[in-house]
């Protein structure tokens, strides 16, 4: 396959379009001699002649009609990928893959890339539900570029692999039987108020370290009357009076019926929410814009809506 070197077939197009060798000298800032050599070279590497005498002047044979023709098929090509990798460079083309753990995608996630989609169409997006410590396998491997976590999650230590910033302090709630004494009291309920209830979390993970930090950041150790992860299930069970959960804000949007949230006073415990990226990868425009757009969701999150019921 013939090497082909565009800068001479510019010259070629310029001399079609501007009829003589010192004409297209002087408007590519070439000498004349330059030129010559430049077309000489060209059509040395085709194999036959592209200009032919005419009077004092040069002409274009019938095979450079041909090269020209497939000249601006190729020009007008090359034209239309630098605009679309001027994309790439500005953010608006490209895709971004965002893994999460599943309370962060319907109202933080999701809304982010709703709103990143309408400002950067070009832009392509895939969630990947994943526990909060699995992100960071994900991201080593490649799978996912932005990875949202909590801070309790992060590996031990500084770890130069991985750039983290804060999105969100999530507070915690506390999910009582609507029948509970002080689901409706006019005080809000310190968590202590409720050392003696049975609590409902899970055998091991983020969130049985969350709960238990929590209790006993207010002074006890929680009795569990039932292990539980799937927040679904913890709810059901709150409903039916089997106990009370600490639940993330992220996760009470539609919370079951039969159960109250109320955000515990005096010390109100929270869970960290991070996003997690490869060290360096943050500076990408199009893993800028993403975790732009999770911040500004992030940022309209109302922490003291709670709801009620």
């Amino acid at each position: 396959m013939t090497d082909w070197d565009l800068r001479k077939l510019r010259v070629l197009r310029a001399l079609s379009e501007l009829g003589t060798v010192r004409a297209t000298a002087d408007a590519l800032c070439m000498t004349p001699s330059a030129v010559s050599q430049q077309l000489s070279s060209l059509a040395h590497q085709v194999g036959t002649p592209l200009l032919e005498s005419q009077g004092r002047g040069v002409r274009l044979t019938e095979a450079a009609r041909v090269l020209l023709r497939h000249t601006d098929t190729v020009l007008a090509q090359l034209e239309r990928a630098e605009a679309e990798l001027e994309g790439f460079a500005r953010g608006e083309a490209g895709g971004v893959r965002v893994g999460a753990f599943a309370t962060a995608i319907p109202r933080l996630v999701v809304p982010a890339l709703d709103t990143l989609s309408q400002e950067r169409p070009g832009l392509s997006t895939r969630v990947h539900q994943a526990d909060a410590a699995e992100v960071y396998e994900l991201l080593a491997a490649g799978e996912i570029d932005i990875g949202l976590s909590l801070a309790a999650q992060a590996p031990a230590g500084p770890d130069g692999r991985y750039d983290r910033s804060e999105l969100l302090a999530d507070p915690l709630d506390v999910a009582l039987p609507a029948s509970h004494p002080r689901a409706r009291a006019e005080r809000a309920p310190r968590l202590s108020d409720l050392s003696g209830e049975g609590w409902i979390y899970g055998a091991s993970g983020p969130w049985r370290e969350i709960t238990l930090a929590a209790c006993a950041q207010a002074g006890f150790v929680p009795d569990q009357a039932h292990v539980a992860s799937d927040w679904r299930a913890i709810l059901d069970m709150v409903a039916a009076g089997m106990g009370l959960a600490l639940v993330p804000r992220l996760a009470a949007a539609g919370h079951t019926p039969g159960t109250v949230l109320r955000v515990p006073s005096g010390d109100r415990p929270r869970r960290h929410v991070i996003a997690v990226v490869r060290a360096g990868a943050g500076e990408h425009p199009r893993i800028a814009a993403a975790l732009e757009a999770l911040r500004r969701t992030a940022e309209g999150l109302d922490e003291d809506n709670v709801q009620i019921s």
